[in-house]
């Protein structure tokens, strides 16, 4: 049969190979899959591990991050989310409904808190703060659904007591939820934490940090080991329509081969820039997991034995040194750029006043202006000498 040009431009009367052997695997672009014949339509659940059927279920291209993903992080399942926070939130949505109690870390990423409180003020969860260097602060109620782990916290770098968290949310049927985003699957296993084989329930991952590592993709993803808890996450994931760009994914799947050596240069850096920050009387603390005088350092002993911590270290500054001389810092420093997230090739810094950010005491945080610095792929000694400038230049006009 004759067809029209622009028909053969839609169905072409040619089709080269679909598949070679290449490095990368291949980038599929999909919304639209189509089904070989009826019984292919038919015979299929949402529920198959490869569930070939539309686009926001998934492709070869997603799926294949996916697995890598949960490899990584010593799990069985991984869904693939559009952010970090994104990945979060399915975890929240799928796991409280209306009454159900929620633990969460002091030092918990913000945008998490934001959004439990968000629920609580329209949905009627109940959002309990605990301490995470004090696992008797967490005493969850027969109410209680759901506990969020950060190991380290958020801004101030506490290493938690996961292994004591962890064993009273088993106890008492708790789900645990952890952002793994800080020790991205390299720096310990987070599905089997010690001899005793503790194991947290759900592993959630920034993948716009390390893994993309170029500050360039928003990713997340959710990691399980148990298929029902997977199911549950995968329907909701269905049911709003969460989705990953093929592109992004593509070019996460790129950075992987390179993470575990990029993740040991940032620690190993950040290693060096530490040992000079400690001896700077600019600040009154160094905040870093791998430092013995931090808060949970003995924790960080215990569930990180491969000796890795991330790119990130803070400091604060002594009380003389008020806002406007802390904001003059940062506009000094000249390879340390302002800005949000981590894991990427670029140095970042940001300032904090944590009394504003925290709900309970924090005595192991002296008063000041916390500075957090994340650790790119420059020379440690050029991070030292701008750093070392600006705190000269940061009382001059």
């Amino acid at each position: 049969m004759k067809r029209h040009p622009q028909t053969s431009l839609i169905h072409a009367t040619r089709k080269a190979p679909q598949f070679i052997s290449t490095v990368q695997p291949p980038l599929f672009r999909a919304s639209t899959i189509i089904f070989n014949n009826t019984d292919a339509l038919f015979n299929r659940h949402w529920t198959d591990d490869y569930d070939y059927s539309y686009g926001t279920h998934g492709t070869p291209t997603t799926y294949t991050l996916a697995d890598q993903i949960a490899l990584n992080e010593g799990g069985e399942h991984c869904l693939l989310a559009p952010s970090g926070l994104s990945a979060i939130n399915l975890v929240n949505s799928c796991c409280l409904s209306h009454g159900d109690e929620v633990w969460v870390a002091d030092n918990i990423y913000g945008p998490n808190m934001e959004h439990l409180r968000d629920l609580q003020k329209r949905y009627g969860i109940v959002v309990k703060v605990y301490d995470g260097l004090d696992a008797q602060s967490f005493q969850p109620s027969k109410q209680a659904k759901l506990l969020w782990l950060e190991a380290a916290g958020s801004v101030s770098l506490e290493f938690p007591d996961l292994k004591g968290l962890i064993k009273k949310a088993k106890q008492a049927g708790v789900c645990i939820a952890l952002d793994n985003t800080w020790g991205a699957g390299l720096a310990f296993n987070p599905f089997d934490l010690s001899d005793e084989h503790l194991a947290v329930d759900i592993s959630v991952h920034a993948l716009t940090k390390y893994p993309s590592g170029g500050g360039d993709i928003l990713m997340g993803a959710i990691i399980t080991q148990d298929k029902v808890l997977h199911h549950r996450l995968l329907r909701m994931h269905a049911l709003q329509g969460i989705a990953v760009s093929a592109d992004d994914t593509a070019q996460v799947q790129r950075s992987l081969s390179s993470m575990a050596l990029r993740y040991a240069q940032h620690a190993k850096s950040t290693q060096t820039v530490l040992d000079w920050l400690i001896h700077q009387p600019a600040f009154s603390q160094v905040l870093h997991p791998a430092y013995p005088q931090s808060a949970g350092h003995q924790y960080w002993l215990e569930i990180c034995q491969t000796g890795l911590s991330a790119g990130l270290v803070s400091v604060v500054f002594k009380p003389e040194f008020d806002m406007q001389a802390v904001r003059a810092f940062c506009d000094h420093l000249q390879l340390f750029k302002l800005g949000f997230s981590w894991g990427g090739p670029l140095s970042l810094v940001m300032l904090y006043q944590i009394e504003d950010m925290r709900h309970l005491a924090h005595p192991h945080l002296n008063a000041g202006i916390l500075v957090r610095f994340c650790i790119g792929l420059e020379h440690p000694e050029d991070l030292i000498q701008d750093i070392a400038q600006a705190l000269k230049r940061m009382n001059s006009p």
